[in-house]
């Protein structure tokens, strides 16, 4: 446990705390990493030497003031070279070197002063700008293979202009060059090069253009930053007529390229890109021309060969002949067609009779009544077969009522004969069924005899 030098309450003890030098120095080192740690400081590089092993050690300064600084080997790989009178913002912790007793930063990351914050306004508006659609691929105007007049807007007295002239002037020296001239660089010179560009749009004295080149040559992120700004943007987003951008050098990056229609990686590579080459032109044209030229002579020759073949035929040699043949296979086609449409109206009409016959035949009058006269015939034959079917019925059944009286009880008392039955009806069939004294009841013809059994 670090003893805790800036309490408000120190330890009671009893006589004064004594730190030793390694203490005090260590207490000092946790106060500062844990108030301050990571930081951005500026200044400029003083006292830069590197090391063996790739260490750096380096003193930031400004009018006032000095701070020690260290960057270790595995932090300064991506770093930019580090030389005494650069300003440079750098980024670190802030501690202490216990050994010497003196605290400084150990830096993780140096940049250019200036060049952050002018990085973060770059992202910001690019941002901005690609959220409104300025960026979109699919809204950008494509070239003119074979432009007539360029429109450049650069400064007169830079070397890119007159390197780009000298390539169109190569290239394709029909073409008519147009130079707008502006600032390139410094506060202002983005909104001259925003209004060039509406002035070719729109000015009525300039002949019209086919292209649009926004250039400069390169140089450092400060000088190119009029090319980063939004009026000049929006300028290009609104020009209705292509804008190619050519700022800087290859590596370089604006916010006037992202917008562009085309972007060049440098004002030469525009002009390389804009305008067909002159010899390569030529050499196509060569191409053409000899290809037209032979087609011309094998299309003459087919026609003379047509023509040879055309004056060896017979039209030519026997034409009133050929005609004379021609008539007399007309005449035997319109016989044939004659004969052809007589025999042919001849066979439709025994078709169209045949069909009549036919239906005379199955007139619809005829055979409803027809079938009229066998639906009464038939009906007639249901009804005597029906009748002939209940007359059977009704002699069977007479037949079968006569044999069922001579059969029935009745019948047979009728004949003479009686029926003995006990007192509860049942019909005594054996003497051996009789019983002393049993009542029995003698059934006759014409009434019954009850009597007792002895």
């Amino acid at each position: 446990m670090q003893p805790d030098l800036f309490s408000a309450e120190p330890p009671p003890q009893k006589g004064p705390r004594i730190f030793s030098v390694s203490e005090l120095t260590r207490s000092v080192r946790v106060c500062l990493e844990n108030a301050i740690g990571e930081v951005w400081v500026q200044g400029e590089i003083c006292n830069h030497r590197k090391q063996s092993s790739g260490h750096q050690y380096f003193g930031l300064k400004d009018e006032r003031a000095l701070l020690s600084c260290v960057l270790f080997y595995k932090n300064s790989l991506r770093q930019p070279a580090l030389s005494d009178g650069m300003l440079v913002q750098a980024r670190g912790d802030l501690t202490v070197y216990e050994a010497r007793g003196q605290y400084q930063l150990v830096v993780n990351l140096v940049q250019a002063a200036g060049v952050g914050l002018l990085q973060a306004k770059f992202e910001a508006l690019k941002r901005k700008l690609d959220a409104e659609g300025l960026f979109a691929s699919e809204r950008k105007k494509a070239l003119p293979k074979f432009p007539r007049t360029i429109g450049i807007v650069t400064s007169p007295a830079g070397a890119a202009i007159r390197d780009m002239l000298n390539i169109l002037a190569r290239r394709a020296p029909w073409v008519r060059i147009v130079i707008n001239p502006v600032r390139v660089q410094g506060a202002g010179a983005a909104a001259e090069m925003a209004v060039a560009v509406r002035e070719f749009n729109e000015s009525a004295q300039l002949p019209p253009m086919d292209v649009i080149v926004v250039c400069r040559g390169g140089g450092s992120a400060e000088d190119l930053w009029e090319f980063n700004e939004e009026i000049l943007a929006r300028a290009i987003f609104a020009s209705r007529i292509p804008v190619v951008s050519a700022v800087g050098h290859e590596i370089d990056f604006t916010i006037s390229d992202f917008v562009a229609d085309l972007r060049a990686p440098t004002p030469s590579a525009a002009a390389e890109l804009i305008v067909p080459e002159a010899a390569d032109l030529q050499r196509r044209f060569a191409q053409f021309s000899m290809r037209i030229q032979r087609e011309l002579t094998n299309c003459l020759a087919k026609w003379k060969s047509d023509l040879a073949a055309l004056a060896r035929s017979p039209l030519f040699r026997e034409p009133r002949k050929l005609l004379a043949e021609s008539s007399q296979r007309i005449d035997s086609a319109e016989e044939f067609l004659h004969r052809f449409v007589r025999d042919a109206l001849g066979t439709h009409r025994q078709h169209v009779n045949a069909t009549l016959a036919t239906l005379r035949q199955h007139r619809p009058d005829q055979l409803v009544r027809i079938k009229r006269q066998q639906l009464a015939e038939s009906t007639n034959r249901l009804a005597q077969c029906a009748l002939r079917r209940i007359q059977q019925h009704r002699h069977r059944i007479e037949r079968a009522a006569s044999v069922l009286r001579v059969l029935s009880p009745e019948g047979t008392l009728n004949r003479g004969y009686s029926i003995t039955t006990d007192a509860s009806g049942h019909i005594v069939r054996s003497i051996a069924q009789v019983k002393p004294r049993m009542k029995l009841i003698t059934k006759l013809r014409d009434g019954s005899v009850s009597s007792t059994a002895k």
